[in-house]
């Protein structure tokens, strides 16, 4: 049974809850999100697998997951990154933000997302079982994309990819385009 950490809004853990739990008593916990991007500066996206029991079949970022108890954000997010698209990168922390969503099936994400970065090239050999599929896109085309098809993509996506943006052009951490 996989547990979430539940923290308070300054990201102290308060305790422990199984995961299904907490997303049906919408409480705060921790949460990660990867985003890798290539050579060429472009961004990995993966569509979530249609047997995810939410957001199902909606791009999102590279990857992301919950941190285990004593699990630092970067060890989780190394761990999930081969677990989910089997590869590993170097990643760096570069921010957090709390989102609360609710969901059709009566599930709610509550998370304090640690956001982290990463850059690879290659083609992942992902895990069916959590991707249906993936592929790399510019950050113009995928700006477009998303103001014309904001339902395509998974609401923790849509609100960090502003922030994403922001800081990889503040930093010149890739390429326009």
């Amino acid at each position: 049974m996989e547990k979430v950490i539940l923290v308070n809004e300054s990201d102290e853990p308060i305790g422990l809850m199984e995961k299904m739990e907490a997303h049906e008593k919408a409480v705060l916990h921790r949460a990660f999100s990867v985003f890798v991007f290539d050579d060429a500066g472009r961004m990995l996206l993966q569509r979530r697998a249609h047997s995810k029991y939410h957001s199902p079949g909606l791009w999102t970022n590279t990857c992301c997951s919950h941190q285990r108890e004593g699990e630092s954000s970067e060890v989780a997010a190394h761990r999930r990154l081969e677990e989910e698209m089997g590869f590993d990168c170097d990643l760096q922390e570069v921010f957090t933000f709390i989102y609360k969503a609710e969901f059709d099936n009566g599930l709610t994400e509550h998370e304090l997302d640690h956001v982290l970065i990463g850059k690879w090239t290659g083609e992942p050999d992902f895990n069916k079982e959590e991707v249906s599929e993936w592929k790399y896109i510019a950050l113009d085309e995928l700006s477009a994309d998303i103001k014309a098809n904001a339902d395509h993509y998974t609401v923790w996506f849509k609100i960090a990819y502003p922030k994403v943006l922001d800081f990889v052009n503040k930093n010149s951490l890739v390429k326009k385009g």
